[in-house]
């Protein structure tokens, strides 16, 4: 996974901000029935991980505000999986994973289920509309006389996908990714600024002609994330994802990916890092003047924002630290970047797709909610106008309403290209798939084991075509295993892999210790 993907995204509301609010929150909740004093009422708001030690956050995120302008409700935050337990186990040790959809189920049914879902996954919401477990939110949104219209288009759309074209849930903001260039980079080398709309070929050939230099005086074309090199499986993955490959078939019993397909991408990865156009690990390091020449450079290893990559791929939360950059660029002794924009590149026949789309504040009720009606009231506010325009604030997330998707004050660039792509979902994402997971956890050691191939393609040690037979055959010898041992230890899962310079490329930790991580409040950082 990216470091931006590990970057805690947390904003916590400001005195200021609430003085100014509440108010108007207040007012616009007076005479209500919310606020009868003889009326009162709980509501249970779930969430996949949190803390009963220790609510402030979530509480500070998500209920402060409605409970405080419905004065007769209280709320009780149910986490499905307490982290603060869960980080203190010993990883080290063979773990048993943890079932979420299992935990989700034990919050949302029995004999005092929650009455909202705060959802964090958009994968996990399809799983929920598929188990039936949420309850359909369009007669409501008809009935209040909600204009969706007045949503970007790729959230309502992207919720749609989880919920077979009906909403099931409301996300009040998301993240999302773009292409970035380096203005004048471009222009000193005379070849035009990047458009919206380009495939990834007429990526990949602009950043041919960017090219230029050697040593510690090379300029690069192009990064595959912010923060990285981009030859790591993660970005693969990522940069895969609309095209849909699988690793394995639907049964998780038989290996696909010594195919043509898999061959090209790869390929075409391993030359653009052959070819300089894309850096190594090595170059993130580039040498830095020492002795009295020495300055302090708190964006080392970030090569776009160093002026030595023409373009990268970066979420929104970019351009904060562009803003930083530039705003102390005389006492950081660097040039100020000019830059702009333009949405991510798209695969041949899959127009419109890609890039990194999160909604991670998805609001649904659940289907077995005892408290359904103040769960809308939850959910309306949560995505209404006056909650937007308080979290139009952040510096890391977009606004779900258009009207408050606005460029920054005293800047200038095309914040439509962060809106316009739908987001790809990843291998292993559906419905399906997570289901096989759950049940054979132990297929996460294919693609590690891919992860291990696909950084020796990088290195230059084998083959694109050399390493994807290797990891069919070998893959196939350990699935037979995963199916013998679905979730057990398996001793020597990657016999036959050279391991001496294949390990790191997928980022060293599970996706179930970084949400936890994530959850607590640490920082995650992957290799």
């Amino acid at each position: 996974m990216n470091k931006q993907a590990g970057k805690t995204r947390k904003w916590v509301l400001t005195g200021m901000s609430l003085s100014l609010l509440v108010p108007m929150l207040a007012a616009c909740n007076s005479g209500d029935s919310a606020n009868d004093p003889d009326n009162r009422r709980t509501l249970r708001v779930g969430t996949m991980y949190g803390s009963k030690s220790d609510e402030s956050w979530f509480r500070q995120q998500f209920t402060d505000m409605f409970e405080f302008t419905h004065s007769n409700i209280d709320i009780e935050v149910v986490p499905a999986i307490d982290y603060s337990e869960m980080q203190f186990e010993d990883y080290s040790k063979q773990q048993e994973p943890v079932d979420q959809m299992a935990k989700l189920k034990e919050i949302m049914t029995g004999s005092d289920p929650v009455d909202v879902m705060i959802i964090n996954d958009m994968n996990m919401l399809g799983q929920l509309v598929n188990d039936n477990l949420l309850k359909q939110l369009d007669p409501m949104i008809n009935e209040d006389k909600i204009d969706v219209s007045e949503f970007v288009p790729t959230v309502i759309d992207g919720i749609k996908e989880q919920g077979d074209g009906f909403l099931y849930a409301l996300a009040p903001t998301f993240q999302s990714s773009a292409l970035y260039y380096n203005k004048k980079l471009f222009t000193k080398q005379g070849v035009e600024f990047p458009q919206d709309g380009m495939s990834w070929d007429d990526v990949f050939n602009l950043a041919k002609r960017m090219k230029s230099g050697s040593g510690k005086d090379a300029i690069f074309g192009f990064t595959f994330n912010q923060w990285g090199a981009g030859d790591n499986f993660w970005d693969f993955q990522s940069f895969a994802a609309p095209l849909q490959l699988r690793m394995f078939d639907e049964k998780g019993e038989t290996m696909t990916v010594n195919t043509p397909q898999w061959q090209n991408l790869w390929e075409t990865i391993a030359q653009m890092k052959k070819d300089r156009v894309t850096p190594s690990q090595e170059d993130m390091n580039y040498e830095q003047p020492q002795g009295e020449n020495y300055r302090y450079n708190p964006f080392q290893g970030q090569l776009f924002l160093n002026g030595k990559v023409a373009m990268t791929i970066g979420d929104y939360g970019m351009i904060n630290q562009i803003q930083q950059m530039n705003d102390n660029s005389d006492k950081l002794k660097m040039e100020k970047l000019e830059w702009d924009v333009v949405t991510v590149p798209y695969h041949v026949g899959k127009e419109g797709f890609g890039g990194n789309i999160y909604l991670n504040q998805l609001a649904g009720i659940n289907a077995n909610a005892r408290n359904s009606d103040d769960a809308w009231e939850f959910v309306k506010f949560m995505n209404g106008k006056d909650w937007a325009k308080l979290k139009s604030r952040s510096t890391y997330e977009l606004s779900a309403r258009k009207e408050f998707v606005k460029v920054r004050d005293g800047m200038s660039y095309n914040i439509e290209a962060f809106t316009k792509m739908k987001p790809a979902p990843l291998q292993g994402s559906s419905i399906k798939e997570q289901e096989l997971y759950r049940e054979k956890p132990n297929l996460n050691l294919i693609n590690e084991m891919g992860s291990m191939l696909f950084s020796q393609v990088m290195q230059g040690s084998k083959s694109a075509k050399d390493a994807l037979a290797l990891w069919q055959e070998k893959g196939n010898d350990l699935l037979q295993k995963i199916k013998n041992n679905p979730k057990g230890n398996i001793e020597n899962p990657f016999d036959g892999i050279n391991t001496d310079n294949g390990g790191g490329g997928g980022g060293g930790i599970s996706l179930e210790k970084r949400a936890i991580m994530e959850a607590a409040g640490e920082a995650v950082t992957i290799d």
